[in-house]
């Protein structure tokens, strides 16, 4: 049977993304996309003071505002799997809750990772969010509703845009992660020590890409 969710590819840099309005009236897909240059995103709330603006130009990184909330995330090209379900209002997965569509879309991708990461932990987090000293800084040093985990560390970042027709469950996960790429592009009086991070899972490359094809087919 056909998924009622469809499998959307697009591939550009992260800003035409992440300017991406759900149309009015909404329906059940997902977008899968490539990024083709590195990426600093920031959550809608973080004030641009906390980017290097000189280290980000002198990188070549482009620095973009996403529409949901939490902490800033890396994107470099060949590194990271991102994706943006949209569930519209009263389908499968919504609910007046804004915690319960993360917790539905982790408990999906949690058994899409277990089919594919045989023998491996993987785990949902449950509410209430874990909070460390750089959680509002950095996203993936937190752990909110929905959020996989992967032998314990964080693999999949999970984040929200609820307009009145739809919700957008924004996430990503990596087949390889260096915590000092974003890092560095922090500005000086808010960047924390690398080592003082919690670490980050990683998938390989074939299974981090398997995921979306396989999670339409669950949803």
């Amino acid at each position: 049977m056909d998924s009622p969710y469809r499998l959307e590819r697009s591939r550009s840099g992260a800003a035409e993304f992440h300017g991406r309005s759900v149309p009015d009236p909404a329906e059940r897909v997902i977008w899968w996309h490539e990024v083709t240059a590195p990426a600093l995103v920031l959550g809608s709330t973080q004030p641009e003071s906390i980017v290097d603006v000189d280290a980000c130009r002198a990188a070549g990184v482009e620095v973009v505002r996403r529409r949901s909330g939490g902490g800033a995330v890396m994107l470099r090209p060949a590194e990271v799997t991102w994706i943006d379900v949209v569930v519209p209002r009263g389908a499968p997965g919504w609910a007046d809750d804004v915690h319960a569509p993360m917790a539905w879309l982790g408990d999906h991708l949690a058994d899409t990772f277990r089919r594919l990461l045989p023998g491996r932990t993987i785990t949902v987090h449950g509410s209430p969010m874990v909070s460390t000293d750089f959680s509002a800084l950095v996203c993936f040093d937190g752990f909110g509703a929905g959020e996989v985990l992967l032998d314990g560390r964080k693999l999949v970042g999970i984040s929200q845009r609820r307009t009145r027709h739809a919700a957008r469950l924004q996430c990503c996960w990596y087949s390889a992660y260096d915590p000092a790429h974003l890092v560095d592009l922090l500005a000086v009086p808010v960047r924390p020590a690398v080592d003082r991070l919690l670490p980050v899972a990683t998938v390989p490359s074939d299974a981090a890409t398997a995921v979306p094809a396989v999670l339409a087919a669950r949803l």
